[in-house]
């Protein structure tokens, strides 16, 4: 039995495509649908690495029972949320302001037939203590309110849709975004920040590279030592925490503890692309050997296991191996890990990693992160540092050779074309620190990739994904790819890469920029219409597509001459201006916009 999703070429979507549901993709057809039955959409958005994707999918939506009330009284759309970030991004904001909390995956939200949320939720459990709502207990509640309590749901449409037009930014002329904003910015990231874990808040704890970006920015080029010592005490936590995979390389998406121990395990292409250019920044500022190890560690991970044949990089890794285990291929019993080991590298690692404390992770097993350095092991063993070191090195060595024998997490094969510009991005930053020609070589070969497959000569950023040939792309697609080509010519120096940006920049302003109020919406103008456009500044896991928009429009600035360069950098001050009103309100939430403000008024 297979539903409306056996078709699709989305890894996500095919994963629900044997389940009872009948499920439909996004499009025309199950919209329509809706309307005509004049029944409710069950809205699911998730991604393929998603840990809390699959435990729902196990005990809800393979659960005939379960399917059986949602295909009753629903129609049930499926969205893979990295190859619609348009529909995944409208409706994380109408989860936010309906339930005032913070979204998540699997994003789970009930509409009216014409697209308008009306309840919303993320994961729902199939059981729950007594008293708690079970998914089950949810699809009954909702559709006894779609079927007695329409003019209520009429007037909550009103106000969502009066919350979303609000949410847009306002142009504020008299707004300044000047020294004291991000003196307010370093403020507020420091009332949030963990001073004896690094990080900004508690549990689940996430890395925050914007902002981490911005302190360290701010560090180094305003001298403000409290701002570059919680970017580096943040960075050294996270690098010798399970957030970092000490074995293999590369970072898992975020952390379940305050103290970055436990992640949960998927691996993602955009977060490792961002973090392997802050390592480099922060490796070129400081000559830390961790960060070194960091940036060697995550850029040889990427080539190894995300680059594709053709050049561009696959999007992440799943946190559960195929047999639904989270984290099964990368924890560790400590028999197997002592018996892969020489004595004394065990004695060593057992001690480094935290193998003579309690386990630390389900099952009486270790997740390992790095509770005694190298420098503190040799001052206990009298040994010099450099050979606790290469003991160390030697140990990583043998346990990745071992961990390659289990049955690896899958990957979704799909390239996106900005996550991939973030890699290139990461690689030439990290290429030029460390002197590594291969890495720079890596980088032009995915920039090929893109170009070869993803432009066409009308300026169009097309193939958003590699499956889907022809689809447009999104406003971050067009910013990342700037930046990554201005990233590699300023690494390597070639003499078609400014005409390339130049292209970029000019289809980004004729299909994403506000004529009228500057900045840059997140769909093209002639995109298909959803409930609400986005135009946003904020960053997320990743920076703001404005953001980096105004930085690599500034950038190319530099690059050419008048009048192109006024062009770019007008619209670069436009778009900073468009949003300063928003950036003054929350400053530590727009870091990519503040670091362009700042540009503009040096």
């Amino acid at each position: 039995m297979t539903n409306h999703l056996a078709t699709q070429q989305s890894a996500y979507l095919l994963q629900h495509a044997d389940q009872p549901v009948d499920w439909y993709p996004w499009g025309a057809e199950a919209l329509a649908l809706a309307k005509r039955l004049d029944k409710p959409i069950l809205l699911s958005i998730g991604y393929a690495a998603c840990h809390w994707c699959h435990v729902m999918a196990r005990e809800s939506f393979s659960d005939a029972t379960t399917a059986s009330l949602i295909n009753e009284g629903f129609v049930a759309i499926k969205v893979d949320r990295e190859e619609r970030p348009d529909i995944d991004a409208v409706y994380q904001l109408a989860h936010q302001l309906l339930r005032r909390s913070g979204g998540g995956w699997p994003l789970t939200i009930f509409l009216s037939p014409q697209g308008i949320p009306f309840y919303s939720g993320t994961y729902f459990p199939s059981d729950a203590p007594e008293g708690q709502a079970t998914f089950r207990h949810v699809l009954g509640s909702v559709s006894t309110v779609w079927s007695e309590q329409r003019p209520v749901l009429a007037r909550q449409d009103q106000a969502l849709r009066l919350a979303l037009a609000a949410s847009q930014p306002r142009v504020d002329d008299k707004a300044v975004l000047d020294a004291a904003v991000r003196t307010q910015a370093c403020q507020q990231l420091a009332a949030a920040f963990d001073t004896r874990h690094g990080g900004f808040g508690a549990a689940p704890k996430f890395p925050h590279p914007s902002d981490l970006a911005f302190l360290l920015h701010r560090g180094r080029d305003e001298g403000d030592a409290q701002a570059r010592d919680m970017a580096l005490f943040t960075l050294r936590k996270m690098a010798e925490g399970g957030l970092f995979d000490q074995i293999g390389g590369g970072f898992f998406r975020y952390s379940v503890d305050a103290q970055w121990r436990i992640p949960h395990f998927e691996k993602m292409l955009c977060d490792n692309g961002v973090l392997l250019a802050l390592y480099a920044e922060a490796l070129a500022l400081t000559g830390e050997p961790l960060f070194r190890r960091v940036v060697e560690d995550t850029a040889d991970w990427a080539l190894r296991e995300l680059q594709a044949d053709a050049g561009g990089f696959h999007a992440s890794l799943a946190a559960d191996d195929p047999q639904g285990r989270e984290g099964h291929f990368y924890v560790w019993e400590s028999e197997p890990l002592r018996l892969a080991l020489s004595p004394f590298e065990w004695d060593v690692c057992a001690a480094h990693w935290g193998l003579v404390d309690a386990p630390n992770f389900e099952g009486g097993s270790w997740h390992l992160h790095v509770t005694r350095s190298a420098a503190k092991l040799a001052a206990t063993l009298d040994r010099p540092e450099a050979l606790v070191q290469e003991y160390i090195s030697s140990a990583r060595d043998k346990l990745l050779v071992e961990r390659n024998k289990r049955e690896r997490p899958p990957r979704d094969a799909k390239v996106l074309t900005g996550w991939t510009a973030l890699m290139i991005t990461g690689l030439a930053r990290a290429s030029h620190v460390c002197q590594r020609p291969d890495w720079l070589k890596a980088a032009r070969a995915a920039l090929g990739f893109l170009r070869r497959e993803r432009w066409v000569e009308d300026g169009r950023t097309s193939g958003h994904l590699h499956t889907l040939p022809g689809q447009d792309a999104f406003l971050d697609d067009h910013a990342f790819l700037l930046e990554a080509v201005l990233a590699l010519h300023e690494a390597d120096p070639q003499p078609d890469d400014v005409p390339f940006a130049e292209g970029l920049a000019r289809a980004m302003l004729a299909q994403f920029e506000d004529r009228d109020l500057g900045g840059f919406f997140f769909t093209r103008h002639e995109a298909p219409a959803l409930i609400h456009r986005l135009k946003t500044g904020m960053d997320a896991a990743t920076p703001s597509g404005n953001g980096v928009a105004a930085l690599s429009l500034l950038a190319l600035s530099h690059q050419v001459s008048d009048p192109n360069a006024a062009r770019y950098h007008t619209a670069a001050q436009r778009c900073v201006r468009a949003f300063a009103a928003t950036v003054r309100a929350d400053p530590a939430s727009c870091s990519s916009l503040l670091g362009a403000a700042m540009l503009l008024n040096n």
